[in-house]
């Protein structure tokens, strides 16, 4: 599980208190929706805007902005995989109804988000019901599609829809089919929306065509699906599902087929875990061997069993995953991201340091010149100076002040800008780039904060306790939840 990124705001002033306001009203319906349902997470909306509050003094988001609406308050369950590898069939058998188009070619460009709706029939809504609703897994997400694609951000209609039905095994959850996944042909904007359910899912399914039985064909993309999966710490969400088994009843050796696949699973380091073999009841195919039928029956019924099992545990672990979001965002923020911003203000202070030392030196060097070679030194009393009233001495220093900042901030600036040049180069910081560049340009723009504190901009004990408390407040609410379902005394209280 990763911490959340921060999106800065849209950066125009005359909406600023509009957005804040839209998006303070947003948090407190989702408060509100959440104190009937789920209390504990009700508790963790307070401590995402804590969170806020902290991100906000470091410059790290805008004021419209909040950790809140970017986390999945509701369980998400999405389903990734190559082309024709079942994804929609499947969804189509769950929900009891025929919600998403299938065939053995793409018929579907779009992710697809399906939840429960209202309505006796299904529904079909844009991309936008998604994009601006902050209760969905995909609220703002033209913002890093515009980031890597000029101009897409626009037309996030293309990208994205929302399908409702009235179906009891949609209650309560959110399900998201993705288009199929090719890793040669896949634009970097595609990627970023796979990354961005990945991310934030309760549960992957990742499907594979059993009718394709050269796996090693699909080398890049098992790379994608497989080997940059079972790396992540939260690898045990990700199921692997091998789907239309069926059609190996065909083959002289079908369970070379399904051995075929778990070799080149291996290979891309998918050597422990589940992989699960299933098929359609509804979209099976004839079946003449009554052995083999039976066979595949009794392990597609297992294995579509658990997985049905692993779909309604997400209930439970959405909880956990949320706490575990808040958890991990603020240990990021006071452990990486606030000691790469010391780090950086150290740096600006050290240019700072050697673009000041030879225009300083020299000046110093041309007072001495003149002030000693013409005589105006008695000890250790400047002539000039000491011959002036109080106020004349008063008036002169302060112009000497003014002269000395108009000579020294012009270097600071010229020596922060080249520290944040430096800084934008730095591959080593990730995903987090964007937040250190900007809350670095937060710290340049404070020209009355001096760089003898490395502390950046904003940081100082206080922000460190907010940060303590949020952390302390989630290992509470994990206590909550372990308290909702476990009892290690064997205790009823």
């Amino acid at each position: 599980m990763r911490p959340i990124l921060p999106r800065g705001g849209n950066g125009k002033p005359g909406g600023l208190n509009l957005a804040r306001s839209t998006t303070q009203e947003r948090i407190k319906r989702l408060e509100a929706h959440l104190r009937q349902e789920n209390p504990i997470l009700a508790g963790c909306v307070k401590s995402f805007q804590r969170l806020d509050r902290v991100a906000r003094k470091l410059g790290l988001m805008e004021r419209d902005s909040s950790y809140a609406t970017q986390v999945s308050w509701w369980p998400v369950i999405s389903l990734l995989g190559t082309f024709s590898a079942g994804k929609s069939t499947f969804i189509n058998q769950y929900a009891g109804e025929n919600l998403q188009r299938t065939g053995n070619q793409a018929v579907d460009d779009k992710f697809t988000v399906v939840c429960y709706g209202t309505g006796g029939a299904s529904t079909s809504l844009p991309g936008l019901a998604l994009d601006s609703d902050p209760r969905f897994p995909f609220y703002q997400i033209s913002l890093d599609i515009e980031r890597v694609a000029e101009g897409e951000g626009r037309r996030v209609d293309s990208y994205l829809q929302l399908k409702t039905l009235q179906a009891e095994h949609l209650r309560g959850k959110i399900l998201i089919d993705s288009p199929g996944f090719d890793a040669d042909q896949q634009r970097n904007s595609t990627l970023v929306i796979t990354e961005h359910i990945i991310n934030l899912s309760d549960l992957v399914l990742v499907f594979f065509d059993a009718r394709h039985p050269e796996p090693g064909a699909m080398a890049d993309t098992l790379k994608h699906l497989v080997a940059e999966t079972v790396k992540r710490p939260d690898a045990t969400k990700f199921l692997y599902i091998l789907n239309q088994i069926d059609n190996t009843a065909r083959e002289d050796n079908p369970e070379e087929v399904v051995a075929a696949w778990q070799r080149a699973l291996a290979q891309h380091g998918l050597t422990a875990g589940r992989f699960y073999r299933i098929y359609a009841r509804g979209a099976a195919l004839p079946i003449k061997d009554d052995q083999i039928r039976q066979r595949l029956e009794r392990k597609r019924d297992e294995d579509l069993a658990e997985i049905e099992a692993r779909i309604h545990q997400v209930e439970v672990e959405r909880a956990y995953r949320v706490v575990g979001v808040l958890d991990k965002t603020a240990r990021h923020l006071r452990d990486t991201i606030v000691p790469r911003l010391t780090e950086a203000r150290r740096a600006w202070r050290r240019r700072t340091f050697w673009y000041s030392l030879p225009v300083f030196s020299l000046l110093i060097g041309l007072f001495l010149w003149w002030s000693i070679g013409g005589g105006h030194w008695e000890g250790f009393h400047l002539l000039p100076f000491t011959g002036l009233s109080l106020p004349e001495q008063l008036t002169v220093g302060a112009v000497l002040a003014v002269l000395l900042c108009l000579i020294y901030y012009p270097l600071r600036a010229l020596a922060g800008a080249a520290a944040q040049r430096k800084l934008a180069k730095d591959e080593s910081l990730g995903p987090d780039r964007d937040q250190v560049l900007r809350a670095f340009d937060w710290n340049r723009k404070a020209w009355w904060n001096s760089l003898a504190d490395a502390n950046p901009r904003g940081w100082g004990r206080w922000r460190r306790r907010q940060l303590d408390k949020v952390l302390s407040e989630a290992d509470g609410f994990v206590q909550a939840l372990n308290d909702c379902y476990a009892r290690p005394s064997g205790g009823d209280g």
